[in-house]
């Protein structure tokens, strides 16, 4: 079995003083599980074909997909003004996001109800979303003995320090449910990986892609609305269907998609 890798996008921000602000309540941490070998041979090069045939990206120059700009179609994606190219545009994307073999854990903390449940004393909450999101990665390692490594897109020297001292403290403390020992046991690297985006990662941005849409659809399922029919529910729903990782006994809520507090 091939090595695996988790790859995170973040959707919100860490800070609890915002988090009565319905905008800045929450933080999700979406982490897209992958094969190396299949991100070699399939992801990568489709991935870059869609960019060539969609915004002509170059090797030597090549395009970095991004959520905002693209649903915004601001340069260089702005050839999706084009409502025509835009439909063909969203329906391979879609395609593609049904069809590549990759499995999804988004983990959402309500900053107001942590604040509001917790007064004397509170987890950071990217440090909490983190260490769940690494144990149920560590368990879907261990269900299917295998074994693999994390990387997040680089915020910069200060944010990554902080991404890395908060993974670090989880695996060398290990869980509630997972001592620190089980946890080295599934990974290849006990340091996280940092890098940007910019460097034409192809699990980055893929996990750009379905992380806004992800947090979305939790949102979506906790209140008991349908997923809308627009571009981000449709992914939201290819999600739901195929790709959230789910219990042995095939729970989604609880492994694939969990809420804290």
């Amino acid at each position: 079995m091939g090595k695996k890798r988790l790859y995170i996008d973040e959707v919100g921000n860490a800070d609890l003083g915002a988090s009565a602000d319905p905008n800045h309540r929450y933080l999700s941490l979406t982490g897209v599980i992958l094969d190396l070998e299949y991100v070699d041979r399939i992801l990568f090069p489709e991935l870059e074909e869609i960019k060539r045939r969609f915004f002509g990206s170059h090797p030597d120059e090549p395009l970095i997909l991004h959520r905002k700009e693209l649903v915004n179609q601001k340069p260089p994606f702005e050839a999706l003004r084009d409502e025509v190219l835009r439909e063909e545009f969203n329906q391979v994307i879609l395609e593609h996001l049904a069809a590549w073999d990759y499995r999804v854990i988004t983990v959402v903390i309500d900053k107001l109800q942590h604040m509001e449940q917790y007064t004397a004393w509170r987890y950071d909450p990217y440090h909490y979303c983190l260490k769940v999101l690494l144990e149920r990665y560590v368990m879907t390692l261990r269900r299917e003995g295998a074994h693999g490594d994390v990387m997040a897109e680089s915020r910069g020297g200060g944010e990554d320090k902080r991404l890395k001292k908060s993974f670090a403290r989880v695996v060398e403390e290990g869980t509630e449910w997972l001592h620190a020992e089980e946890i080295k046991a599934c990974l290849t690297s006990v340091q996280l990986k940092v890098k940007p985006k910019a460097n034409n990662i192809a699990g980055l941005q893929l996990a750009d892609l379905i992380a806004h849409p992800g947090f979305k659809a939790a949102l979506r399922d906790r209140s008991g609305e349908p997923l809308p029919g627009n571009f981000g529910g449709r992914i939201g729903g290819i999600l739901r269907r195929e790709k959230y990782v789910r219990s042995p006994s095939g729970a989604m809520v609880g492994w694939g998609v969990k809420w804290l507090p």
